[in-house]
């Protein structure tokens, strides 16, 4: 055995007495910085804990002044220990007090040290604490001491995660008491189970092996399994999310082929840890990484790299690295709430046969691809929720309410019974839309309104069949391109847009073209922040600025149409002359196809988005050569209300249901008729019933929407004279006193239209 392993293995054999003992939290970390500072023949070793104050404490010290511990306080970037927290790296400085950072503190004592060494405590990704070293004589020290240092401090985490929970005022009851924390809808529904995590929590008894050989065998095993796991992904349909994520779960491939990374694992487990203890050690230095990381890119391949830790840790559960548990779990699954820190869609797309309750996430945003394929599976999931792993357990009883952002952890009976009351009610409902699925969306009155689904993931299409949709009015091309890390090639998107075609059947279909820049970045792109990505270099601007990549896609659209008919429309489009200039782009793709003997479209639709005000105004320039108008309120809305979606503070500041809102969409209605351009509404505005109503109410006779939308707005319809409506509302419209919305649903409630969850 090499000889740079015998250091951590003393220690750690040493280290597992300790944390056998039954003792004092206080009482055990001072034993373990004692035992520490003995074998690394250091003069100093201490524990700093991060309070919640976010300041840094000495808990617990051997070689500094014993009056010091629980005294000495650091802000988080104060001193070479501050510098620790903030960067979630090791420091090793030969002479400390002559560090620009080092901050003196008398009452410790630490004049005469000079080398200094520290390293993180990491826990879910946080820093919770620093574990330090320090000696007399000026030195460096070595790789393999900063490698021992960090294995320690891993096994310490629980020991000082334990001390804060149970330090302080009504720290002990922290653990059973009811919780109640605000996030985002990123799906709507109401989910009630018990808590299961994602990541898998290591248990500090098994973070210690008796035998390291059997151990590096064990884990060589489990390597082997993960890799056949993923060639058993890529040899399976993993077509279902955006058609071609192969090159995600080739890279997946590649990553746990990583030679470095098993050497690493493999290292750690003979200094004498299990190898569950190895690759929890991997996955917090990957996530502490991930949280400092800016660059998109390097973002995502961290995410990759403690996906990894995450499959792996699974298999030496004994589970097959799915995401789900493995077979045999799914029916105790039917009652789950996943928690998560983090999920990618792949991820999620595991979980769709185990029949989740719903999806709690520390962090998403409601655009990102977990969102969407949350949304296209229906299941409800909430976002923002920060900081879980302190508070929750696995088992916990809890509620998600996906209709006011609501999440109960260990709620009350009472509570319990009154989201039962609510959840089989919401099941009621559902039932009853499903059975309107083959009626028309017709109003009391007879007139017909279009209600289509706004998709793009090949596993929203089954949604056309379960809600009697009327066809795609809005397919999002971009997601393909936004999950490789190469740009898709052509013929994977030629076969994405016939798949949808063909699903799709005789019902039309309208293709957005790429709506990327801004926030939605390609993987394999480099750009500069932008303070205001919403308004910045985006869809068809970015599409035109980058024209070898534009028209690959249209002409993989036109070869998709395969002499049938297609209908494309180009996003954000500001001013007349970027329609005329991307029209003229799709028809050069026509002609280059039509030369090479491929067949052209037999009727071909070109359309525009209206997602900026200005081009309300320009509707006039594009009239006779656009042969649609689709109105996007998602962008539309928060650039006229001057409130960016993305911020919570603002983002539900201005009703939509207002005299502003209203008059301006009625304006952009009346030219679009003058003009004779039939026109739609695009958005999640339209899958409300009211906001719906109000669009049907100003002329509006095309909506499309999420799937959830399409039931409740129909029921609605179906409720409605139009006749009797549309006059009381243009009256009140252009009234000026009252608060609109409370005046429209005055009108519903006096002419008994269904827009209530009731």
């Amino acid at each position: 055995m090499p000889q740079s392993f015998s250091v951590p293995r003393l220690l750690i054999n040493r280290l597992r007495e300790v944390m056998a003992g039954d003792m004092e939290a206080d009482t055990r970390l001072q034993k373990v910085v004692t035992l520490i500072a003995g074998t690394m023949v250091a003069d100093v070793c201490s524990i700093y804990k991060r309070t919640e104050s976010d300041e840094l404490e000495l808990v617990a010290t051997e070689g500094l002044s014993v009056s010091a511990v629980h005294q000495t306080r650091l802000a988080l970037d104060e001193g070479l220990v501050g510098q620790i927290a903030l960067s979630g790296e090791p420091l090793s400085i030969q002479d400390a007090p002559r560090h620009p950072a080092f901050s003196y503190r008398p009452e410790t004592g630490e004049d005469p040290y000079h080398a200094f060494l520290g390293v993180p405590i990491l826990r879910g990704g946080r820093v919770i604490g620093v574990l330090t070293v320090q000696n007399r004589t000026e030195r460096i020290y070595e790789e393999d001491e900063i490698d021992s240092l960090q294995t320690i401090a891993m096994v310490l985490a629980e020991v000082v995660a334990a001390e804060a929970l149970t330090s302080g005022p009504g720290a002990v009851q922290r653990e059973s008491r009811a919780v109640n924390l605000k996030g985002r809808i990123l799906c709507d529904g109401l989910g009630m189970g018990m808590a299961k995590l994602h990541d898998p929590v290591v248990s500090p008894a098994r973070y210690f092996t008796e035998d390291p050989e059997a151990e590096v065998s064990r884990l060589r095993r489990a390597l082997t399994t993960l890799k056949e796991s993923l060639d058993k992904m890529l040899a399976s349909d993993v077509s279902a999310i955006f058609g071609e994520p192969r090159e995600v779960l080739e890279a997946f491939k590649m990553l746990a082929s990583d030679p470095v990374w098993a050497m690493r694992l493999e290292e750690t487990v003979k200094s004498g840890l299990s190898a569950e203890a190895a690759v929890d050690r991997s996955r917090r230095e990957h996530k502490v990484k991930l949280e400092n990381a800016h660059d998109p890119y390097l973002r995502e391949r961290l995410h990759d790299l403690e996906d990894l830790d995450n499959r792996l840790l699974r298999i030496l559960a004994g589970h097959d690295g799915a995401a789900n548990g493995g077979n045999g779990e799914e029916a105790e699954a039917q009652s789950d709430v996943l928690i998560a820190r983090r999920l990618g869609p792949a991820e999620l797309l595991e979980y769709r046969d185990s029949g989740l309750a719903a999806i709690v996430l520390e962090e998403v945003a409601p655009t990102s691809h977990t969102a969407i394929v949350a949304r296209a599976l229906g299941i409800p999931t909430i976002g923002g929720v920060g900081a879980l792993g302190a508070i929750i357990a696995p088992g916990d009883p809890v509620i998600v309410d996906a209709e006011q952002g609501t999440l109960h952890i260990r709620p009350d009976e009472d509570l319990l019974a009154a989201y039962e009351s609510r959840r089989l009610l919401r099941t009621e409902r559902q039932a009853a839309f499903q059975a309107l699925r083959e009626q028309p969306s017709r109003t009391r009155d007879g007139t017909d309104i279009s209600l289509m689904l706004n998709a793009g993931l090949a596993i929203d299409l089954d949604s056309m069949a379960k809600t009697g949709a009327d066809g795609i009015g809005l397919f999002r091309t971009e997601f393909q391109f936004l999950v490789s890390d190469t740009l898709p090639r052509i013929d994977a998107q030629i076969a994405l847009y016939r798949s949808v075609l063909d699903f799709a059947g005789s019902k039309p279909v309208h293709f957005r073209t790429l709506d990327l820049g801004g926030d939605k970045l390609l993987p394999n792109a480099s750009a500069d922040l932008e303070e205001n990505p919403a308004l910045g270099w985006r869809s068809i601007r970015f599409a035109l600025d980058r024209p070898g990549l534009f028209r690959r896609q249209l002409r993989a659209l036109v070869r998709a149409a395969d002499g049938g008919p297609l209908s494309v429309m180009f996003p954000m489009v500001t001013i007349a002359e970027e329609f005329f200039e991307a029209k003229a782009l799709l028809m050069d793709e026509i002609e280059w196809s039509r030369a090479r003997g491929h067949p052209e479209p037999s009727e071909l639709r070109v359309g525009a988005m209206l997602e900026a005000p200005a081009f309300a105004y320009g509707l006039d320039d594009v009239a006779g050569e656009v042969d649609f108008i689709s109105v996007g309120t998602n962008d539309l809305l928060q650039f006229f209300n001057a409130a960016d979606r993305m911020v919570p503070s603002v983002a539900e500041r201005y009703d939509v249901v207002s005299r502003p809102v209203m008059r301006f969409l009625e304006f952009i209605r009346n030219e679009c008729e003058r003009l004779d351009i039939p026109v739609s509404v695009c958005g999640e505005v339209a899958s409300r019933p009211v906001e719906a109503l109000c669009l049907i109410g100003l002329g509006y006779r095309k909506l499309s929407m999420p799937a959830a939308g399409i039931g409740p707005v129909k029921r609605m319809l179906r409720s409605v004279d139009l006749s009797a409506f549309e006059p009381r509302f243009r009256e009140a419209l252009h009234a000026s006193n009252g608060t609109f919305r409370n005046e429209v649903l005055a009108l519903t409630a006096l002419q008994e239209i269904a827009v209530s969850d009731s």
